[in-house]
Order: structure tokens, then sequence, then C-alpha cells
């Protein structure tokens, strides 16, 4: 099993950015057998989106609503995975999760201000 830890949420005013991280650990095989690490986000009333996706090869896609805004990027040394949002809009306000296969963090609250 991996374990997944986020971090770098915030407030922050619309136009505003937000650099998320997400570091995994757990035993060596189940860290090297990771082939692609995703975010999403929940917002109350709606159900979890697929926000950016990033492969081992380094291969990434985004849902429409961020592209060009977010950024997701991986760090193989430190087994982190980052997401670097900019222009942030209020309809960006959710708790940003990350993911790898069945595994899930406890989560990122980012609240975006009008």
């Amino acid at each position: 099993q991996v374990q997944l830890v986020e971090s770098g949420g915030g407030v922050v005013q619309a136009g505003g950015s937000l650099s998320l991280s997400c570091v995994a650990s757990g035993s060596i095989i189940n860290i090297i057998s990771i082939k692609v690490m995703r975010w999403y986000r929940q917002t109350p009333g709606k159900q979890r989106e697929l926000v950016a996706s990033i492969t081992t090869r380094g291969d990434t896609d985004y849902a429409d609503s961020v592209k060009g805004r977010f950024t997701i990027s991986a760090d193989n040394a430190k087994n982190t995975v980052s997401l670097q949002t900019e222009s942030l809009k209020p309809e960006d306000t959710g708790v940003y999760y990350c993911n790898e296969n069945k595994n899930w963090g406890q989560g990122t609250q980012v609240t975006v201000s009008s």
C-alpha cells in the first residue's frame, strides 16, 4: 500500500495561485510500481472531479476547466507530485485529493474568494 499526504492548500483571492504537493511513501516495491498519479477535487454537491494526471513517462492530462492554468509535475527522487495552480477562480474551490490506484490522501482545502 502507498500512503499519500497532501499539503499546500489555503485561502487565496481570485487570480491568485497555490502550489499543492503530494508525498508518497510506503514499501519500495509499491512505490516503484506506481504508474499514474492523479489530482482530484471535491466540491460540495458535486462528484469528485479528476483535475490532472501524470504518468511515470511524464505524460500529463488535464480537465478542460483547468487547462492552461494548472500544471502537474513529479519529482521521482522525492516521491512527490505537485500541482501548480494559477489564475484561480472561485469555482476552483474544493478539497484537492492526491490519488494513486486505490490509494487516496486526506485532502487539502483550497478556497478561492471572489
